[in-house]
């Protein structure tokens, strides 16, 4: 990509920043598959699929990329696989470079528990920025009430580090509004979000929450980690 390319998709994606904010999630969406064609995708955790059912109403065969750490819950697969029997999209599950039992072989065993930010470096951002190559923009299903790390999040954002448009179709929702589309239609969600889980990462990083505590408290808990570096 051109300096020149990267300064205008820079400019479109700040302006429709400010353009797509009272906007609807199908709209931003239909903005960005009218904008892009094939050249974009979304990535999801498999903690619901919400986004990913958005997504494949205005644009069916939409690419859908799932990053498979190795370390996820069976029922996080289990919700992967059913994503991509039921919708209309195209799910591309993403691999780091070494497997588990490499990575213990080269950085020692639990190498989350002793560096996790190295861990999710390897497993989750690197492999994330590897299947971006080829997309000029990539979805999300970021929401400013997940966390106050997360509370100003544009629906629309430059994503300088990967020189990518960045959109958050939900970014405005709550989770009331999650639980009413996902009602509504029937939207597949990962089991554990009924077993007290409120974020769903890798399993060994990831704990139930309490009653009244921060949705995203179960993540990475007890080392004031917050975010896996995917969004940073």
């Amino acid at each position: 990509m051109t300096v020149t390319e990267t300064t205008d998709l820079e400019a479109l994606a700040n302006r429709a920043g400010l353009e797509l904010e009272d906007a609807t999630a199908s709209e931003i969406l239909a903005w960005t598959h009218e904008r892009f064609g094939p050249a974009w995708c979304v990535t999801s955790s498999m903690e619901d699929a919400v986004v990913a059912h958005l997504a494949s109403r205005v644009a069916p065969g939409v690419d859908v990329v799932f990053l498979d750490t190795g370390y996820h819950f069976p029922e996080t697969i289990g919700t992967r696989d059913a994503v991509a029997a039921v919708y209309d999209v195209n799910v591309i599950t993403v691999h780091p470079d070494l497997t588990v039992l490499e990575q213990d072989a080269e950085y020692g065993a639990a190498l989350h528990d002793r560096d996790p930010d190295a861990c999710c470096a390897m497993r989750k951002v690197a492999p994330l920025e590897r299947s971006l190559t080829n997309y000029r923009a990539w979805a999300t299903g970021l929401r400013r009430d997940d966390s106050p790390s997360r509370a100003n999040t544009p629906v629309v954002s430059w994503d300088a580090r990967r020189r990518k448009v960045k959109v958050a179709p939900i970014a405005r929702w709550t989770q009331d509004d999650v639980d009413a589309y996902v009602a509504e239609y029937g939207v597949l969600t990962n089991p554990l979000l009924m077993d007290g889980y409120a974020s769903i990462g890798c399993a060994p990083c990831t704990r139930r929450v309490a009653p009244g505590e921060d949705a995203r408290a179960g993540r990475w808990a007890g080392n004031g980690k917050t975010e896996c570096g995917i969004h940073t």
